[in-house]
């Protein structure tokens, strides 16, 4: 397994080669001999550039892309970093190896020098990716191959800072590889290394059997696994007392907590969330439920959770304002009376608490792009745009207006996936609505950072690479995120592996603020989404609860 960023270096295989049983050496003389073994580095910083997005960073997506399709050229870039290799020691060959992720590979990728090591996955683009050096190396893979092995003996000679480029002049077939996000099967430096060692006199030491330290197996682990955080200066711990929300309901430092518990059951919607504060271990600042049409919102019930004083709690109301009609006759006017109407419900009953606010959550599921529609993604644009305004004008000040997508792949890929952002001006946080699946190797399978970045496609860099960079002033909210276990025997492990990955992932994408668990016994597809189906996933999202981060004082 590679750990990202270890400073300690990982010995691959070890042959003892010295004096053993039955070796004879005469008394007096010292015979040099040399172990050989291999110095495993991950990839201290790995990212990909792209000349059709020059202003992209992907130093979060779980690949590294490199090739070219459709007019945009993608160059990945790797930084590994070799420690001290011991007195004495001889470096023999060293190799870099990339594992590929699911599309085919091109027939040619090559492996470049990059001279300039100042270089960041967190600030690279297109416009200040360094430039590239001579080819070290050109493979030439079978389109499935699992991997692809570049010699770089000609470069890596010692200790020290080393960057790579990754290149394919392929048309339409880009190399796509795993990257030191992903789950299993991240970027690897294997140098292999000579080091001396010296028998002692026979009457010194006493004869031994030869050892050999078993090679590490080439497999990759199967369940997901924390990508060890970029290193940096450790924050100095914080009390609830110091994080503090502000208008908008933005912590100043920390992430808000909070579930949506359950769903797609009969039991009321505050009772269930108590059950599952008590089972987590901690109350949900944020408590999120759902609303269509001409229902009252928020409800008596409702308000009374958020008058808790010991459970301080705050609301996150989804609600359908189109429901019976379009989006497009919303925007028109259409619904202004129940517009209004909730309106003067909030100003007579909950006018001074801000509150999430969402409208029509994961619009994706509900675009017909035919022309006409009136369901289109400019339509939802649009209504989204006018019941904000709309109720702002109506003299509603403490709604934190929310757009919440779903991460799917199917929806981020349509030409027409853009066109649903209603704008900065009436946004003022954009949320997901996104699900991993625990079971090894199955669809939506893996970790943290790929339920907040998969994609399928190289135009989409994932969801949180776009919302930080297209949006970086906006926070971002975790709408809804939920784990399920999709094997015919469900095992307790898969969920905490998943779960065991989320607070150092969560680390590297700062503009999360907000973080809603979606608690159900079974959703639309069967599946259950619980956090306590088993003991082993109880325990693991009961270490999340716990950490510090989410003591965020409202």
């Amino acid at each position: 397994m590679i750990r990202r960023h270890a400073r300690k270096f990982l010995p691959i295989a070890a042959l003892a080669i010295g004096a053993g049983a039955g070796t004879t050496i005469h008394s007096g003389v010292a015979a040099a001999a040399e172990t050989t073994d291999v110095v495993r580095s991950g990839a201290a910083e790995d990212s990909y550039s792209s000349s059709a997005r020059p202003t992209y960073n992907f130093g979060l997506a779980p690949t590294i892309t490199a090739g070219r399709q459709a007019g945009d050229t993608m160059i990945g870039f790797l930084k590994f970093t070799v420690g001290p290799l011991g007195t004495g020691t001889t470096v023999k060959s060293a190799k870099v190896t990339l594992t590929r992720d699911t599309k085919n590979l091109p027939a040619s990728v090559t492996l470049s020098r990059v001279a300039d090591n100042a270089w960041t996955e967190k600030a690279l683009t297109g416009k200040n990716a360094p430039k590239l050096g001579a080819s070290v190396a050109v493979a030439k893979p079978a389109a499935t191959a699992n991997a692809v092995t570049f010699d770089v003996s000609s470069v890596v000679k010692g200790a020290g800072t080393y960057t790579f480029a990754v290149t394919s002049s392929v048309a339409n077939t880009p190399a796509r590889f795993k990257s030191a996000e992903a789950a299993a099967g991240q970027p690897a430096l294997d140098v292999t290394v000579g080091r001396p060692t010296v028998v002692k006199p026979i009457e010194d030491v006493k004869p031994t059997k030869p050892v050999t330290t078993p090679t590490t197996p080439a497999t990759k682990p199967t369940t997901p696994v924390a990508t060890t955080p970029v290193a940096t200066t450790p924050a100095a711990p914080v009390t609830p007392a110091e994080c503090k929300v502000d208008a908008k309901l933005v912590p100043s430092c920390g992430v808000l907590w909070g579930a949506a518990a359950g769903g797609f059951s009969d039991v009321p919607r505050d009772e269930a969330l108590k059950t599952f504060e008590a089972k987590s271990g901690r109350t949900s600042s944020i408590y999120h439920t759902y609303h269509k049409g001409d229902e009252v919102w928020p409800t008596k019930d409702e308000i009374a959770m958020t008058n808790d004083p010991a459970h301080p709690r705050t609301l996150m109301l989804n609600w359908k304002v189109g429901y019976g009609t379009t989006w497009a006759k919303v925007a028109a006017g259409a619904q202004d009376a129940r517009i209004d109407k909730a309106a003067a419900y909030l100003k007579a009953n909950f006018a001074t608490k801000p509150f999430f606010l969402v409208l029509h959550h994961e619009p994706e599921n509900d675009v017909n792009p035919a022309a006409g529609s009136g369901q289109t993604a400019k339509d939802f644009a649009a209504m989204f745009r006018h019941t904000a305004l709309r109720l702002k004008a109506d003299g509603v000040t403490n709604a934190v207006f929310t757009v919440a997508y779903m991460n799917y792949e199917k929806w981020n890929n349509t030409a027409w996936w853009g066109d649903l952002y209603p704008g900065d001006d009436v946004v003022d946080w954009v949320g997901v609505d996104t699900y991993n699946n625990a079971e090894p190797g199955a669809f939506h399978y893996g970790d943290f950072n790929y339920l907040m970045n998969r994609t399928n496609d190289p135009k989409f860099p994932g969801f949180y690479t776009w919302a930080s960079t297209k949006h970086p002033s906006k926070p971002i909210m975790v709408a809804e995120w939920g784990v399920y276990d999709s094997s015919k025997v469900v095992q307790g492990k898969n969920k905490a592996a998943v779960y065991a990955t989320v607070l150092p992932q969560l680390a590297k994408m700062p503009q999360i603020k907000g973080f809603v668990y979606f608690e159900t016994a079974k959703d639309q597809s069967g599946h259950d989404i619980r956090m306590d189906d088993t003991p082993e996933a109880l325990a693991g999202f009961q270490k999340i609860a716990a950490d510090p981060r989410f003591d965020v004082k409202l």
